[in-house]
């Protein structure tokens, strides 16, 4: 099963989507997921707060970097997911077949402000979302 998340600068919310769905499908024997991530406007680097939250799951996306949506354009998906309103406005026509378009919407931790604890208590929320919306999708697809 093939699946894209997108957002707007895929530096932080579908970046640890993408990482929370393949660590979900590590858990089994035989990995049934192939899972990309892109933005509309890709920002210039994964977030480091994004990076920092995911490594407290023992998730380790520090690899990653934010790709371009358009990139994907002529692959196929069984699913493309958008985590932002906006992705979700300026989604690109895919020219490969897309068997199913999801929205899950989450506040961009990206936004908040204050001191570093209290704007990495913010990704840590959005990341606890993420959790649990993507767990929920990722077994729902598996039964």
């Amino acid at each position: 099963m093939k699946i894209l998340i997108l957002c707007t600068g895929n530096s932080c919310r579908s970046q640890m989507a993408e990482g929370l769905l393949e660590s979900f499908d590590s858990e089994l024997l035989d990995s049934k997921l192939e899972v990309h991530s892109a933005g509309t406007n890709p920002a210039a680097n994964v977030s480091p707060e994004a990076v920092k939250v995911m490594k407290e799951l023992g998730i380790d996306i520090s690899g990653h970097w934010p790709k371009k949506a358009d990139d994907f354009i002529n692959d196929s998906f069984d699913y493309v997911i958008t985590v932002c309103g906006h992705a979700r406005e300026t989604c690109p026509s895919f020219s490969g077949k897309v068997v199913s378009r999801l929205h899950m919407g989450f506040d961009d931790p990206a936004d908040a402000t204050g001191t570093q604890e209290e704007i990495l208590n913010e990704f840590r929320r959005v990341r606890n979302q993420i959790k649990k919306q993507f767990y929920e999708f990722y077994q729902n697809i598996n039964e």
